[in-house]
């Protein structure tokens, strides 16, 4: 026990020596938040706090996100955070109610300068392997030959259905999202470190968009999900079409839909500096560690 103990903190000794040696600063946001998640796929866990004074809800934090976007927006320069982060209804191996997660922004970064970013720390922390990248369509084209972002959802239901794969679905990246990880994502596993980038603009989440790109990525390690990472929105108006967009996608799936973060909004009355940013799991990242 005291050795795995020893190795995780030397692990993040060597996280926080890298971003030290980069000037990029290490900040630390609250876990308990006024407002929820309105990512579909994301839910919050919420409690009742001051219950004998006057009752109100909180939420534990499913990401530091937002909150660092406000440090962004108000001029704290290049951060990072390594937090635990909280989420309800999570089920499978891989995910957890709660875990660890490290996310940082480095200003003037695109996608590109944050993936070769993502694989020098990598390296510094012992990954020394070869380094693959496929964008999305490369990938399905690769290992599923499926023209991915030329295919609209009729033409990838009947894909979908001459592999046997379920096609009740409502909106097209839900599809997407089946494909990829029946389809491609298994094949991922042959490579050590793997970036996938350039998702449909479906996928987008809180990245940029342009034309059917959305401007994202993923890291795989031997095929196991540890990093996502965006060319981030700047625009108070953008975030302001998502979150309405994500509440009534809640709605329409019978998920609780949440009034919009207003102070949120307020801190990016000045725009987010053009940025690239990236969350990634500690604990996934940890145990692919213990495997090299």
């Amino acid at each position: 026990m005291r050795q795995a103990l020893i190795k995780k903190a030397k692990l993040l000794e060597k996280i926080r020596a890298f971003f030290d040696h980069q000037n990029v600063l290490e900040v630390q946001t609250s876990y308990l938040l006024t407002h929820p998640t309105t990512d579909v796929y994301i839910d919050s866990i919420s409690m009742q706090v001051n219950k004998d004074i006057a009752i109100q809800s909180k939420y534990l934090h499913t990401s530091p996100e937002l909150e660092m976007k406000k440090l962004l927006a108000n001029g704290s320069g290049d951060i990072y955070q390594i937090c635990q982060v909280f989420r309800d209804n999570e089920q499978g191996s891989e995910n957890f109610n709660e875990f660890t997660m490290l996310e940082y922004y480095r200003l003037g970064f695109d996608i590109h300068q944050l993936m070769d970013d993502v694989s020098h720390l990598f390296s510094v922390l012992g990954f020394t392997q070869e380094i693959t990248k496929f964008s999305y369509a490369q990938a399905f084209s690769t290992f599923a030959n499926i023209d991915i972002l030329n295919s609209d959802f009729n033409a990838l239901k009947k894909i979908a259905k001459s592999h046997d794969l379920c096609t009740d679905f409502e909106w097209i990246e839900d599809l997407q999202i089946l494909m990829f990880t029946d389809l491609v994502e298994p094949k991922l596993a042959q490579y050590p470190l793997c970036f996938i980038y350039d998702y449909p603009s479906e996928q987008s989440a809180l990245a940029r968009i342009e034309g059917r790109i959305s401007h994202r990525f993923e890291l795989y390690l031997s095929g196991i999900e540890v990093a996502n990472g965006y060319d981030e929105l700047q625009y108070v108006s953008e975030y302001q079409q998502v979150f309405a967009q994500e509440n009534q996608r809640r709605f329409e799936l019978g998920k609780t839909a949440f009034a919009q973060n207003l102070d949120f909004f307020q801190q990016l009355q000045n725009p987010l500096p053009q940025c690239a940013g990236v969350a990634i799991g500690v604990d996934r990242l940890f145990s692919q560690i213990d495997q090299i």
